[in-house]
């Protein structure tokens, strides 16, 4: 599957315009930690893919790597606005990300899902020039900017960081 997952990713890319940068780590990609040592960055540097489940719709949180993400957070950025809570957060199981993004956890890019999600970029990647995505599969990433990504992702910035 990550085969398709990755030429998916790739073609997501170039349909929005940006560069073909996805680059393949036999050794793996699957944590930020293990993404960041492959391409040699920071791993707050690395543009992780967290899923999670509000009701039937997915959601998308692409946080820095060095980042624990709040899910009172996300459900408040989802909210904001809302005169009552309209989506309740909660963490999804790997079956349902697959099902629903068409990426396995480790490999979950911020573009080319299956069901569109909601989707946050957390303001902490805005401080980098450069940062790294999942790719479509745990050892594939892609290089892009926080703005690229917002942009790719059709997210919105909020923040989301614990603490």
């Amino acid at each position: 599957m990550s085969g398709g997952s990755v030429e998916r990713v790739r073609a997501a890319l170039r349909a929005a315009g940006h560069a073909d940068s996805v680059a393949a780590f036999p050794e793996g990609t699957r944590s930020a930690a293990e993404a960041a040592a492959a391409v040699g960055c920071d791993v707050a540097q690395i543009a992780k893919s967290i899923v999670f489940r509000a009701g039937e719709r997915p959601v998308l949180v692409i946080a820095s790597g060095a980042n624990r993400v709040d899910m009172a957070k996300v459900a408040a950025a989802l909210n904001a606005g809302a005169a009552a809570p309209v989506f309740h957060v909660k963490r999804a199981d790997g079956t349902w990300v697959r099902e629903v993004t068409g990426f396995a956890i480790g490999g979950v890019a911020p573009l080319g899902h299956a069901t569109p999600p909601l989707v946050l970029v957390d303001e902490a990647l805005f401080r980098f020039e450069r940062v790294w995505a999942a790719a479509g599969s745990p050892m594939h990433v892609f290089e892009t900017t926080p703005e690229a990504l917002l942009s790719l992702s059709g997210g919105r910035r909020a923040e989301v960081r614990e603490g």
